[in-house]
């Protein structure tokens, strides 16, 4: 273990401060365990004391917090551990860009805003590019930043309709047994997206635009045939889209509209005979003027913290079975041929 030192970090004001303490001091116990540091509080002063490198990390996460106080964010557990991975990678320069414009303001007042570097680089993305594919994890706040921006932009009035899709990969017997027409089958396919949009408009609200055709929520088949001009179209789960229902999706684009693509290539339901739409498009669209490819990573992830450790605990095991798999094809070779 390194020299013990102390370093001072001052806040201006003690509201910043009763901020980033949080309830019961959580945000400081969460400091203090993650670095191995102890944190004392002097008046509106914060005194950091540990090893030199670990107090020194310890500071400018509390300076990070204390900036983003100061401008009126909410320091929450998961604000928290993000900053905490931003320093440890020295990259707590980007702080200054977790306070940027509110993104949507729901039904209930609540402003939607990025929460992190790479939702920063989403949402620039699909202000930027007419066609955005957002590819990540689950919790990354892909679908529901997508939803946010394409309400943001039918209430500017810079699209006439919003538009919500997925593919429904069980559309075969399952969908069969389920009661009701093809709209009631299909519905619990699409529950992720009224979802999103009821915290957005409220659900008379949401039920009003629907009525008036405004907007949209159907299967992936719906679209086949159309033209969609001057909408904002998200097509939601698109890993489980094949090569063909892609291609079908991306030219139904119209004149003033704005599409935005999301999925997780590690959730795929396909069969294993059928390739992704979304990993074809990936591969196809990379440097295709106008498109963007935003990927989020766990670091980006807004749900509980255990989310995280679970994205992180399949991603390792995901490599450990590629790297064991062309031993295995080898020796099924060897034994056909004998």
């Amino acid at each position: 273990m390194g020299k013990q030192i102390e370093r001072t970090v001052n806040a201006e004001r003690v509201e910043d401060l009763i901020a980033v303490f949080g309830s019961f001091d959580e945000n400081i116990k969460r400091i203090e365990e993650a670095l191995n540091v102890q944190v004392v509080n002097r008046g509106t002063d914060l005194r950091v004391i540990g090893d030199e490198e670990m107090a020194d990390k310890a500071v400018r996460t509390l300076e990070g917090l204390l900036m983003l106080a100061s401008k009126g964010e909410s320091i929450d557990e998961q604000r928290v551990r993000y900053l905490i991975t931003l320093v440890s990678e020295g990259n707590d320069h980007q702080v200054a860009q977790m306070t940027k414009d509110v993104v949507c303001i729901t039904a209930k007042g609540k402003p939607i805003k990025a929460k992190t570097v790479g939702q920063q680089n989403y949402m620039r993305a699909i202000s930027k590019n007419t066609i955005t594919l957002g590819v990540g994890p689950a919790g990354t706040g892909k679908t529901y930043l997508a939803v946010a921006a394409a309400v943001a932009a039918f209430r500017e009035r810079t699209v006439n309709r919003i538009i919500l899709t997925r593919p429904a990969v069980e559309a075969g017997e399952r969908l069969g047994f389920l009661p009701g027409d093809l709209q009631n089958k299909v519905d619990p396919y699409l529950r992720p997206l009224y979802d999103a949009l009821y915290d957005m408009l409220g659900a008379e609200t949401f039920q009003k635009y629907q009525e008036r055709g405004s907007i949209e929520v159907a299967p992936l088949a719906y679209m086949r045939g159309r033209t969609l001009d001057d909408s904002f179209i998200i097509l939601d789960e698109a890993q489980n889209t094949t090569r063909e229902q892609m291609k079908m999706f991306l030219t139904r684009l119209g004149f003033g509209s704005k599409i935005v693509i999301t999925g997780d290539v590690t959730q795929i339901d396909l069969p294993d005979d059928k390739v992704s739409g979304l990993k074809d498009a990936i591969r196809v669209l990379e440097g295709v003027k106008d498109i963007a490819i935003c990927r989020l990573t766990a670091a980006d992830v807004v749900r509980h913290a255990l989310v995280q450790e679970i994205i992180n605990a399949y991603e390792k095991a995901s490599q450990k079975n590629e790297v064991k798999k062309p031993a295995a094809q080898f020796r099924g070779r060897y034994k056909r041929k004998n």
